[in-house]
């Protein structure tokens, strides 16, 4: 009677999921984070409905976004009334409400632990060590030696990690991955060199071939950034 109870209850809770429709992500193709979101997506076949969100023209100050999101940002995900607006947390919830998602997101806690160090090390080094790089550039601020060291010494480390294990967080492909390819395909992009990164370069091009789509998931916003920086000129 129990097990009766609890599979009339599992099918009911996919009836209503089924029925409140597939989450909403608000989303702009050049955005390194909203990138990240898309890669795991694609990884975990995951449906999203894409709302565009240009932040060039001030669609994430619109009062209705603001309802959603008073930080303005993208992506963001409105699961439902279930809202998150930082990337790699929307990474995590989504393997961890997707079937396969632990193909991506384990949940031994020592491999997850491994995995979340990754995502540190990203959103608070490597990332912002590109960030505090590039972006001054694209308001016509000079090139800055000492933040082009910071940048290279973080990638040294990714590197250095790199030779340690087989992925960014392990023996696996993990969201870790996904996170640290946005950084580090948009470093690329805006011409940064990473020909001292050999063990990077070879993850890099495992990494590609693990992403479905992933010209759309990933190539189609890096195009933008290369465009952006192609007349730009670093001293």
């Amino acid at each position: 009677m129990a097990w009766t109870v609890k599979v009339v209850f599992l099918v009911v809770s996919a009836a209503l999921s089924t029925l409140a429709g597939k989450p909403d992500l608000y989303y702009f193709t050049p955005s390194p984070p909203c990138r990240v979101v898309m890669m795991t997506a694609k990884v975990l076949g995951a449906d999203l409905n894409i709302k565009v969100t240009d932040i060039t023209k001030g669609d994430q100050l619109k009062p209705e976004f603001l309802k959603i999101n008073p930080q303005h940002t993208v992506p963001t995900l409105d699961d439902n009334g279930f809202v998150l607006s930082e990337s790699r947390a929307i990474a995590a919830y989504l393997a961890d409400t997707s079937p396969n998602g632990e193909k991506i997101y384990p949940k031994d806690p020592k491999k997850r632990a491994q995995i979340e160090q990754m995502l540190y090390f990203d959103i608070g080094r490597l990332y912002q060590n590109f960030l505090d790089l590039y972006k001054p550039m694209l308001m016509g601020k000079p090139w800055d030696s000492a933040r082009e060291k910071a940048l290279d010494e973080s990638l040294g480390m990714f590197e250095e990690y790199l030779t340690r294990m087989e992925w960014a967080a392990g023996d696996q492909m993990t969201i870790a991955d996904l996170s640290l390819m946005s950084t580090v395909t948009t470093t690329e992009a805006v011409g940064h060199d990473l020909s001292k990164y050999p063990k990077i370069k070879q993850w890099m091009e495992k990494t590609k071939k693990a992403i479905p789509d992933y010209q759309m998931a990933n190539q189609d916003g890096l195009d933008v950034w290369k465009s952006m920086f192609a007349n730009i000129k670093k001293n």
